[in-house]
């Protein structure tokens, strides 16, 4: 099921602590706080405009949201309430940190239509977290993924690929812990340094040094397959396009098609393993599911030309009867 809402983003506003990584203005690119009549805008134009209103969610992200003054957060919630329900859309989601859901929240958003919470949790390393200024440990992760499943609400998780101090066994460590907690949807984030943050400063320095652009994408590819493969949906990988991050981010991995690049080396690591196991050869020919031919040739047709590149001819067929991010071998 394709995942769908409606955006309202809420700038930095509320939120206990400053991240190493955070500007939420350039990355929300949001420059004012809406208000309820703004939200009801919103959304009575997105009801008259979404194909299935019924499969689509209204979303508060861009901040903390539990965060935010109570008298604000009930105001951008009774105007949204007004739009969920029958021949309206299907619920509320929001977007807020580990540290700031207790049951006092839960009960609020509960009673305002909120069907998902999403937990920014970045990594599961409580050395990464504290280098990072996050303020929360992952302990605080666990006990709120809790309480959200206890209280009946979709959960979603958020992790950071390549902050400040990570490794990539803490990034696999990381997959595991949250896959373990068994959210509903997972988001993968490859981080982007922005201009003005503690990240470029620390860039500048010498002090971090991210690691390689194709790391990153082959960390994400291993987090699709893991999350994907244990029923848990990813429904963004990668930094949503936007003119603000192209314009002020000074490094990182920002890329437009990051998720077609990792779903890419998924195909690309799954054809060269069958391709060492075959007897040999310069031409072979793989089924794919038809819906995923585009991510089997790679972006910009990647795939073929990297196995040209060793003098190997590539042909694919489309089967449905292959799962997602597999290939089969037939001759």
């Amino acid at each position: 099921m394709k995942h769908s809402n409606i955006s309202i983003f809420i700038p930095h506003v509320g939120c206990p602590h400053q991240c190493s990584f955070c500007d939420q203005r350039t990355i929300s690119g949001a420059q004012h706080l809406p208000d309820g009549d703004e939200v009801r805008a919103v959304c009575e134009k997105a009801l008259g405009e979404v194909k299935s209103p019924e499969d689509t969610e209204i979303a508060f992200f861009g901040g903390s949201f539990t965060a935010i003054p109570r008298d604000y957060m009930h105001e951008l919630l009774d105007a949204a309430k007004d739009f969920v329900g029958a021949g309206k859309f299907k619920g509320i989601r929001c977007s807020t940190r580990p540290d700031c859901i207790d049951f006092e929240v839960l009960g609020i958003l509960a009673r305002s239509g909120v069907t998902a919470i999403e937990l920014g949790a970045q990594s599961m390393s409580d050395r990464v977290l504290e280098m990072n200024e996050r303020g929360h440990s992952a302990a605080d992760v666990e006990n709120a993924a809790a309480m959200i499943k206890q209280w009946g609400f979709e959960l979603g998780l958020q992790m950071m690929i390549g902050l400040y101090g990570s490794t990539r066994e803490d990034e696999l460590l990381t997959m595991h812990r949250i896959a373990e907690l068994r959210p509903d949807t997972v988001r993968i984030y490859p981080t982007v340094i922005l201009r003005g943050t503690r990240l470029a400063e620390l860039l500048e320095s010498g002090e971090y040094v991210p690691l390689g652009f194709d790391e990153v994408v082959d960390i994400a590819a291993s987090g699709l397959v893991m999350f994907e493969g244990s029923g848990i949906r990813v429904i963004k990988c990668g930094l949503h396009a936007s003119e603000f991050v192209e314009k002020d981010m000074v490094g990182g991995f920002y890329h437009p098609a990051f998720r077609e690049l990792s779903e890419g080396m998924i195909y690309r690591y799954n054809m060269s393993f069958q391709i060492e196991q075959s007897a040999g050869g310069d031409r072979f020919v793989f089924a794919v599911a038809p819906s995923c031919m585009s991510k089997a040739v790679g972006q910009k047709k990647s795939n073929i030309e990297f196995f040209a590149r060793k003098g190997i001819e590539i042909e694919l067929v489309g089967d449905e009867s292959v799962p997602k991010y597999q290939c089969e071998l037939r001759r």
